[in-house]
């Protein structure tokens, strides 16, 4: 499998299952997408925004609720073996992209996997076992939280610590150069992670340094 990163924002996704495992996916796209769940019943687990529509298909109907919603990506939740596998074929027939929460290994060629997932934003770490070992993905999930912590902060630094570059007329190489050492320094690691520095106070020590010492120009 290869991993990809999908925008989907502006975007609907259809989750067919009110159980834990549905409330669960729910939340997670619900993060950017519009969310609709389908179920005769939904569990006390909090689907975040999603829109729930009680109903109960039959297999023979998925692809008419499909068509309905028009939706980017399709997830196959329920505890019924026959309608997700409806839910699973109705959307390939569409080109749809399905994740299907039933299998664990052994998915078809095409098949979406929602990975474990760390996020200090804008930075995404995830990490897959390609459905064979969630509990593996879990472990390794809690294992690096602590070491992304402040990345965020980071990654928004650097975007606008190379505009405030680019702006001095300060050249491509060069300018790569003083990113990777700030990205580099645990000292604005650390200055970051305890909140005894902030991101303009860095760029103002970088440019004064880039200014003293006369840089390249371009």
């Amino acid at each position: 499998m290869i991993p990809l990163l999908h925008d989907f924002s502006n975007a609907t996704v259809l989750v067919f299952g009110g159980g834990p495992v549905g409330a669960r996916k729910a939340r997670r796209f619900a993060r950017e997408a519009r969310v609709i769940v389908i179920s005769p019943a939904f569990t006390d687990r909090g689907f975040g925004t999603a829109e729930l529509i009680r109903a109960s298909p039959e297999p023979g109907e998925i692809g008419a609720w499909i068509d309905r919603v028009s939706p980017a990506l399709v997830v196959a939740a329920t505890d019924d073996e026959v309608v997700n596998d409806a839910v699973n074929e109705a959307a390939r027939d569409r080109g749809l992209l399905v994740n299907r929460a039933d299998r664990a290994g052994g998915r078809e060629p095409g098949g979406v996997v929602v990975p474990a997932t760390i996020r200090d934003d804008p930075v995404v770490v995830s990490i897959a076992t390609g459905g064979t070992a969630p509990a593996l993905s879990k472990h390794l999930r809690r294992e690096l939280e602590e070491s992304i912590d402040g990345a965020g902060s980071m990654a928004s630094l650097c975007r606008r610590l190379r505009s405030e570059l680019k702006s001095r007329d300060v050249s491509a190489n060069r300018r790569r150069e003083i990113v990777t050492d700030v990205v580099n320094s645990p000292d604005v690691w650390t200055a970051l992670r305890s909140g005894t520095s902030n991101g303009r106070q860095v760029i103002e020590d970088v440019l004064e340094e880039e200014l003293s010492d006369g840089g390249d120009g371009a």
